[in-house]
């Protein structure tokens, strides 16, 4: 079989498994699947908006796609979320949702074409979605380009992606001059990427060295700026100033970067993304399932181990530098989709970081980050509506986050389950 015959086998069960997917939900629960532009009323007692701000005992009202209106009197209710925590639905700034294991159960990136693979794919959206994350930056590979537009088409259920497709991996000078690091952009753009991935540093797993120059980062970033794209670049160490430095508009991990790296991040406005734990916990957690494939070696786990404690030490560092916009993001791969909400125990548990601001990463700060800030990331009238809700309050339980009961997405209800159906895991 032809690659492009297997792409072309691959879409059409992507398609197909996920209608299986949308056909078994909708019999086992059919009032969760309402009919399009039809008015919905939301009671809320407890409502983060996306913002910092609680307001009690409020109706939200959705009409299509969009919430229309905040109003307390609007009736009547079609979903009484009194019992819960409503907020926005989160966004994930950094996933790879066409990575998975294959059918040995042994890593199989993100680049395969099979059948196996796009039933994976589906699967990966969905659990992700369920999750309560109605939007999610994929970086990239461009299995990510049909997965996107089917979920967008509303062909198959799944988060709101935003996709690199290809990303620009840093080799030095083997990556190319910076006309023609330019033209890999602009080539990026017309293959329909939402954003640049660029990676100026090595795997953690081979020490974090900076792999692109000063002058080939700038060049990157200068002509994404040029072609209306955002950049995110993979960064360790010096590589993190550096990124700020070249315009770059966020920093993705970050681990060993100085105080004065992150301040430089602050001045430069530069979004900051490092994780505290879930990425490194998955991989530990699935280690022999990783080991012997591409990249993955004993020297590099060790090197994985003790980069736990640096990550918990990043993220609690970036949170006190004044001015740091930093946002929240997974690098959910194999293993870790649907469970992309232990990254806000992480960072409120062993990095320290305030639960209302750890909800605020992941709502309206990173939607700024993307650009679309006046469209997702806050409850308020005009934006999407995508709203969850959590069987508790995350910010006096941060683990209420894996409780996540009720999930809309564009005014579409994919999740409605009763108080208590999911337990409680301390």
């Amino acid at each position: 079989m032809t690659r492009f015959a297997a792409m072309r086998l691959a879409w059409f069960l992507l398609c197909l498994s996920s209608n299986f997917i949308v056909y078994a939900t909708a019999r086992a629960n059919p009032p969760t699947v309402p009919t399009p532009n039809r008015r919905i009323v939301i009671g809320a007692s407890t409502l983060l908006d996306g913002r910092g701000h609680a307001l009690h005992d409020t109706r939200i009202v959705v009409e299509g796609s969009k919430i229309v209106a905040l109003d307390p009197k609007a009736s009547p209710v079609d979903y009484d979320l009194g019992a819960f925590t409503v907020l926005p639905g989160w966004i994930d700034s950094h996933v790879h949702i066409t990575w998975s294991f294959g059918p040995d159960g042994k890593n199989a990136g993100a680049e395969q074409t099979t059948q196996f693979a796009a039933y994976q794919s589906a699967s990966n959206a969905w659990l992700t979605l369920m999750a309560g994350f109605t939007t999610v930056q994929s970086v990239g590979s461009p299995r990510d380009v049909p997965l996107r537009d089917a979920i967008a088409k509303g062909a198959i259920p799944g988060p709101r992606i935003l996709t690199a497709i290809e990303p620009l991996e840093g080799k030095g000078e083997k990556t190319g001059t910076p006309d023609e690091i330019r033209a890999f952009v602009r080539k990026q753009k017309a293959a329909g990427a939402d954003l640049i991935k660029i990676f100026a540093s090595a795997s953690i797993r081979q020490g974090g060295g900076m792999t692109l120059s000063q002058d080939q980062l700038n060049a990157a970033c200068d002509e994404a700026n040029k072609q209306g794209l955002r950049t995110l670049v993979h960064a360790y160490k010096e590589a993190v100033r550096a990124t700020a430095l070249a315009g770059c508009t966020e920093v993705e991990h970050g681990t060993m970067a100085t105080d004065d790296d992150l301040k430089v991040l602050a001045e430069q406005g530069t979004y900051f993304d490092p994780q505290a734990g879930l990425v490194i916990e998955n991989y530990l957690a699935n280690r022999e399932r990783f080991i012997g494939t591409q990249g993955y070696t004993e020297e590099g786990f060790a090197a994985m181990e003790r980069a736990v404690s640096l990550d918990h030490d990043i993220v609690r560092r970036a949170v006190k530098i004044p001015r740091l916009k930093v946002v929240f993001g997974t690098d959910a791969l194999a293993g870790s989709h649907g469970r992309n909400a232990e990254e806000f125990i992480d960072r409120v548990r062993d990095a320290g970081v305030d639960s209302l601001g750890a909800m605020i990463s992941a709502n309206s700060l990173a939607a700024e980050a993307m650009r679309i800030s006046d469209r997702i990331g806050s409850i308020a009238p005009g934006y999407e509506a995508d709203i969850i809700a959590l069987d508790g309050d995350p910010l006096k339980d941060i683990t209420a986050v894996r409780r996540v009961v009720f999930v809309m997405k564009g005014g579409v209800v994919y999740k409605n389950v009763p108080r208590g159906a999911i337990p409680v895991q301390k």
